[in-house]
């Protein structure tokens, strides 16, 4: 794998409530500069960031009920709408975590399918990915939530946002995902800050990563070719 496809399979990431304009508009420029596939931001940055990556290649990736996956499907869809018209290509929302756990699956396909509509809406490259939070989930809720995903028509399912306590991605969280969800695709995110860990989520099944060190990352192929990954 070369420093190029690495980044182009990479997520800059910038979720932080204390970001800044300029640290939004550095997150866009290193994720030109490298290749990324895409920035994922909170919403408010959203137009900032399609006004500074318009004419590249880079998309704008908006999360939606973040990081609780509580908010109502209303405003959960509502929110993926704005952040559509605002110029994101991408969306990638929060189950409802706690109707997951508890096997209450049918407002779950339910909040995941209002969002997909939200996006079909707005173009059929419209990209959803469903983040299951899997550090909280034993494999059978795993199961569960991958099959709301693709019964609901999401693009994508992901590990995690990230902020929880029990943890982010996994390599058996990744091979989970990728047995029980296909043909959707897998987004692994959450404490993924060195190149083997980046080349492991790859090979369990990752198609993307979503990490807020993908510089870091990337360099560390490019000034040691050593490294796995090459």
């Amino acid at each position: 794998m070369t420093p190029q496809e690495l980044a182009s399979r990479i997520d800059h990431t910038m979720l932080k409530p204390e970001a800044t304009g300029p640290m939004i508009d550095r997150l866009c420029d290193e994720a030109v500069q490298y290749g990324f596939a895409a920035v994922c931001v909170n919403p408010v940055w959203v137009a900032r960031c399609a006004a500074r990556l318009n004419g590249t290649a880079v998309a704008v990736a908006a999360v939606a009920g973040f990081p609780l996956g509580a908010s109502l499907p209303e405003v959960k869809a509502d929110e993926a709408r704005r952040a559509f018209e605002a110029g994101a290509r991408e969306i990638d929302m929060v189950v409802r975590l706690g109707d997951l756990v508890a096997g209450e699956t049918g407002p779950v396909i339910e909040d995941i399918a209002g969002v997909v509509a939200a996006a079909r809406a707005c173009g059929r490259d419209r990209t959803v990915k469903v983040i299951l939070e899997t550090a909280a989930l034993n494999e059978d809720q795993i199961a569960a939530g991958c099959r709301c995903a693709v019964q609901a028509g999401a693009d994508y399912v992901k590990t995690s946002t990230g902020f929880h306590p029990a943890g982010g991605a996994t390599v058996r969280a990744v091979q989970l995902l990728a047995r029980h969800a296909a043909p959707l695709k897998v987004k692994a995110s959450g404490g993924i800050r060195d190149l083997p860990s980046a080349i492991a989520m790859l090979e369990a099944g990752a198609d993307r990563l979503g990490c807020s060190a993908g510089v870091q990352i990337v360099r560390q192929l490019i000034e040691d070719p050593g490294r796995p990954g090459r």
